[in-house]
């Protein structure tokens, strides 16, 4: 696969200082400006995958930019001939590729840029039936000091008001592999072996329903919803549960635009496309595995009816 990671994302918010603290309170890292003073553009990174979160002005909430990851030349040069043949306009540069999809209006870009190289995760140390893996001694989880800090982005789910335009786009355009499929609503899409970097559903509205960023593991994930909701309880959105697509653990919260953000861990890993059989899903064995059940606001936003008429406001 030439494609091998999401790179970053362009955020646009009607308000960018608040959704900024949240990123922050989040646990990713604020950038220096450019412009130092600057205070149009929040930039954001994360420990392994550098800056990858930027938050802009917008009238409403929406994905403005989404980047892609390449290894050279030769690979921007098969993704313009595939966007080309899609008839999209396309911007191609000595080291990118840009085009929109029709069915989110999101800008992609493609671009050459480094693997995310990622420290092993030390083993847990849980005791199970039959095998004593810590003894006399306390979990190293309930031990853990200071704030949560999301590894790198994972995953971006997006609406789109066109959904089979939208997953030509990134497959056919981009090169992107399916994972799984919800028949006739949405595609769970690869760029690297991840089980999924992009999940694309029918929305009678083009919206960014949430992004994901991945923590060691499950005592992250708790650790860090825990300290955004000691800040605010109602961040709360859904979790602690098992995906059952994916079969990552989560917990999603809400930041001040609408948007929702996903702590996760212990993803399907697909390194062998050969070895990979897509599955077809259906109904809410699609949505978890265990967990309580996904809140209405989940499956419908709170400001969806705002979004579709324009008179978002948040």
């Amino acid at each position: 696969m030439p494609l091998h990671r999401l790179t970053s994302i362009t955020m646009g918010v009607p308000d960018v200082a608040a959704t900024a603290a949240y990123y922050e309170d989040f646990g990713l890292t604020p950038v220096a400006p450019v412009v130092p003073g600057a205070t149009d553009v929040a930039r954001f990174s994360t420990v392994d995958g550098g800056e990858q979160l930027a938050i802009t002005h917008s009238s409403r909430r929406r994905l403005v930019e989404l980047g892609v990851g390449v290894d050279d030349p030769d690979d921007l040069d098969r993704v313009a001939r595939s966007l080309n043949r899609l008839e999209l306009d396309v911007v191609r540069t000595a080291s990118s590729v840009e085009a929109k999809d029709p069915g989110t209006q999101v800008r992609v870009r493609v671009e050459i840029a480094p693997h995310v190289e990622s420290d092993p995760t030390p083993a847990p140390d849980y005791n199970t039936p039959g095998v004593i893996t810590r003894e006399n001694q306390r979990a190293s989880s309930v031990l853990r000091e200071g704030r949560v800090r999301p590894r790198k982005l994972g995953h971006v789910v997006l609406g789109s008001t066109n959904q089979e335009a939208s997953q030509r786009f990134f497959t056919d355009g981009l090169g992107f592999k399916v994972s799984d499929t919800v028949d006739g609503l949405a595609a769970f899409m690869r760029c690297s072996t991840d089980h999924h970097n992009i999940l694309v559903q029918s929305a009678p509205v083009d919206l960014l329903h949430h992004t994901s960023w991945q923590v060691d593991d499950v005592d992250e994930i708790g650790r860090g919803a825990a300290a955004m909701l000691e800040i605010d309880v109602n961040r709360h959105v859904w979790g602690l549960g098992r995906h059952a697509i994916g079969s990552n653990f989560f917990w999603y919260l809400k930041d001040p635009a609408g948007n929702f953000s996903e702590y996760y861990s212990d993803i399907d890993c697909i390194v062998d496309d050969a070895l990979w059989t897509p599955g077809v899903w259906e109904g809410a064995r699609s949505l978890y595995d265990w967990g309580p059940p996904p809140p209405p606001s989940f499956l419908a936003p709170e400001d969806l009816a705002a979004l579709m008429t324009g008179s978002h406001s948040a």
